[in-house]
């Protein structure tokens, strides 16, 4: 694997080449699509949470203007399910398809979908359709509510963790439970289908973080041919997880318009997109820790349980980072799963190792305070130095450079460790900290690169951006290796009929496409340097090895031609070039994670009940980061995430019939711009050639891990209250 030593491009603060189209409203989002002759679908909710659907009243509603048809149960084609494979690419959020039967498994589940000329007619008449329902008293309200442990899903184990617990000096029991959390990204979910051709051909623009897993999935559905689909997603209004893999309402809208036999497109209102799309699972942790006077941990037990539907499994998996983490011989982890009636849960933000690591990082917490040591202190005792996990080196690990130089900027040194003890005015101040991590991942891409003769290049990929800079990266990359200016290559993303690019989620997307990008530039500049020394040409004679690469032309001694008047000579119009990149077998030799530390300052004012964060430290290491502007975004918006996660975000269920409470921005709490705190992002620099010939790991996630129980950690040293279920509330402070 060669590396890109000292680069120009990649590694530097590089603005955003979509940035000004985003900003003038140039940039196509789904919602922004429109074809000729277009219907509106609007889907109607099941208003219990369990029971069967009897009957709909629809004459209505079918009377109402602009109403063109409504789909239910009995007025529905009938399709095939989705393989729903992550190997084959068909993976869907939710396997059941659109009015399958006339059971209801959770709120919310879509009962018919209403398809009128208008948006507004849609909605109107959505709302005039009646249904009768059979009640069943017998809801499965939800995990927290429910108490019950669930089937064992999965299991790890290490050494002998029941001896060792037994025999240590030192142990710490406790459960810490988790709220389910809704994504509610900025663009709600939108469909547009159009058939083709006589139904031969399928074109749909979605919102989604994953065109090709949508292609094949709705191929299977509908039994057509992969090559007869296609799926667009230029732009996405971020997805957190939930935009990975389809939901229902795309198949009821592709199947709106092939019934209709005019093209429709779906916009769910936020209520059905917070009840429909996906959350984050509850979750209920039991960590048990013993370790030796001296902190050296003798024993780690992390059992969870976490939620799903009664229709689909999803698994969160809690303790996925926990046997890596620290340098501890005895390890046990067990997953089970809990089927309750909610809408299927789905991949959030560093699904199951953030939950995971708010349980683990508390606990280590309160075991320091057992030990009286210093958290800080008790953690670098503890380092992992090799994956004790698989037995294996790390590719590269910093996270000891990150916790200490994120104490220095912070001033962990000055804190005072008694409880209360810092104060300021009316406010008392706690500080807490947390490791954090998430595991680097790479897949499959494909790519493509042309060099064209007005002297500009485009980069193709099929994957998608969803808001985090991928359109400018893929230019930092191509412009490193040509040394054309960004500015002056166009990157096309987020359509199947490109060359095969990944999900855009897990913090995989950077290191799994650059270096497919690679590939494919160094391919084109191959094509381009055949050109050149052809008879006739500018370097006739010369040999390709030869031709060095600078600045947008080629050289060889005292020669120097730029590539378009290579191609003017020969009357071409671009040269192109393949290329595609996989993982090998470096997984056998090295573990790869990132690392980080998270440092936070919580305020209390016990006289209005005010709790605060307000200040964070952070020091990360992803490898390099490819773009550090776009970057250090990342890891701000995760710490925005993770303080709604530990103050704010909550699902709320009916306890009673396991309804959703607060489906609607004015009900759910969100941080907003007065919740933010003071923010220190420090991006350490430590390439991992190991990994990609960029030295690049994801940087999506693991600005989240570790941010709660950072929090939860200062708020004890403020207030003296543990509180181990998320979120911290004011009436739990209060109790």
């Amino acid at each position: 694997m060669s590396e890109i030593n000292d680069p120009t491009v990649v590694g530097h603060r590089t603005p955003r080449i979509d940035g000004e189209d985003k900003l003038t409203g140039r940039a196509t989002y789904t919602v922004d699509w429109h074809a000729t002759g277009m219907l509106y679908g609007y889907p109607v909710s099941a208003t219990i949470a369990h029971g069967t659907l009897e009957a709909l009243e629809l004459d209505e509603a079918r009377a109402m203007p602009g109403v063109v048809d409504i789909l239910h149960h009995r007025h529905f084609p009938r399709l095939h399910r989705s393989p729903n494979s992550m190997k084959h690419g068909d993976q869907v959020s939710e396997v059941r398809l659109p009015f399958e039967d006339e059971r209801i498994y959770y709120h919310g589940q879509y009962i018919a979908l209403v398809v009128a000329e208008t948006f507004e007619q849609a909605r109107a008449a959505a709302f005039c359709v009646r249904a009768r329902y059979r009640h069943e008293d017998d809801a499965k309200p939800g995990l927290l509510a429910s108490g019950a442990e669930g089937e064992t899903v999965g299991h790890y184990s290490r050494g002998d963790p029941d001896t060792a617990f037994a025999s240590a000096e030192v142990t710490h029991d406790a459960t810490y439970s988790i709220a389910a959390e809704s994504h509610v990204p900025l663009e709600p979910h939108v469909t547009l289908a159009q058939w083709r051709d006589g139904e031969q051909r399928l074109i749909v623009h979605e919102s989604t973080q994953g065109v090709f897993y949508e292609r094949n999935a709705l191929a299977r559905i509908f039994d057509m041919p992969v090559e007869r689909v296609e799926v667009i997603s230029h732009y996405i209004g971020s997805g957190f997880g939930n935009k990975l893999f389809m939901w229902p309402h795309a198949v009821a809208t592709v199947a709106a318009a092939r019934m209709t036999g005019r093209p429709v497109k779906t916009v769910l209102p936020r209520q059905q997109d917070m009840m429909n799309t996906g959350h984050r699972p509850a979750s209920c942790q039991r960590i048990r820790l013993a370790a030796e006077r001296d902190g050296q941990l003798m024993a780690i037990h992390h059992d969870s349980t976490s939620e799903t539907s009664l229709i689909d499994r999803h698994v969160d998996g809690c303790g996925g980072a926990t046997p890596s983490a620290y340098d501890c011989a005895n390890v046990a982890t067990r997953q089970r799963l809990l089927a309750v009636n909610h809408g299927t849960p789905c991949p959030m933000r560093a699904p199951g190792e953030v939950s995971g690591i708010f349980a683990l990082e508390c606990a280590i917490d309160e075991l320091a305070l057992k030990l009286d040591m210093d958290p800080l202190a008790l953690r670098l005792r503890n380092y992992a130095d090799h994956d004790p996990q698989r037995d294996l080196p790390w590719s590269s690990k910093q996270l000891d450079v990150c916790l200490k130089s994120a104490a220095e900027r912070f001033g962990w040194a000055a804190r005072d460790s008694r409880i209360g003890a810092m104060r300021e005015g009316d406010e008392i101040i706690g500080y807490g900290m947390a490791s954090a991590t998430w595991f680097a991942g790479r897949q499959h891409c494909e790519a493509r690169v042309e060099i064209r003769a007005d002297g500009s290049l485009l980069a193709a990929c099929g994957t998608q951006d969803i808001g985090t800079g991928t359109y400018t990266i893929v230019a930092q990359t191509v412009a490193e290796l040509t040394g054309v200016p960004v500015a002056s290559i166009d990157v096309r993303l987020g359509e199947t009929s490109l060359p095969a690019g990944p999900l855009s989620g897990g913090s995989m997307t950077t290191a799994t496409v650059l270096p497919a990008v690679a590939a494919a530039t160094r391919d084109a500049l191959d094509a381009l340097k055949e050109v050149a020394i052809g008879p006739g040409s500018h370097f006739a004679g010369y040999k390709r090895a030869s031709l060095e690469v600078k600045e947008g032309a080629l050289i060889a001694e005292e020669k120097r031609c730029g590539f378009a008047e290579i191609l003017a000579r020969h009357r071409l119009g671009s040269v192109s070039g393949q290329g595609s990149a996989a993982p090998g077998g470096e997984r056998r030799e090295y573990s790869f994670r990132s690392f980080g530390a998270h440092f936070v300052e919580v305020r209390w004012d016990p006289g209005i009940s005010r709790l605060r964060v307000a200040r964070v430290v952070s020091s990360i290491d992803v490898g390099r980061a490819v773009n550090p502007l776009a970057a250090r975004n990342q890891v701000e918006g995760a710490i925005t995430m993770g303080i709604g996660m530990g103050l704010l975000e909550r699902l709320e269920y009916d306890p009673r019939d396991a309804r959703m409470i607060n489906a609607n921005l004015a009900d759910y709490r969100m941080p907003v711009h007065a919740d933010m705190p003071e923010v220190d992002v420090e991006l350490l620099d430590y390439p991992d050639f190991r990994f990609n010939e960029f030295g690049a790991r994801g940087i999506g996630e693991i600005g989240l891990t570790g941010i709660a129980p950072a929090i939860a950690n200062a708020v004890y040293h403020a207030t003296g209250k543990r509180i181990r279920d998320l979120p911290i509330t004011i009436e739990a402070l209060l109790d």
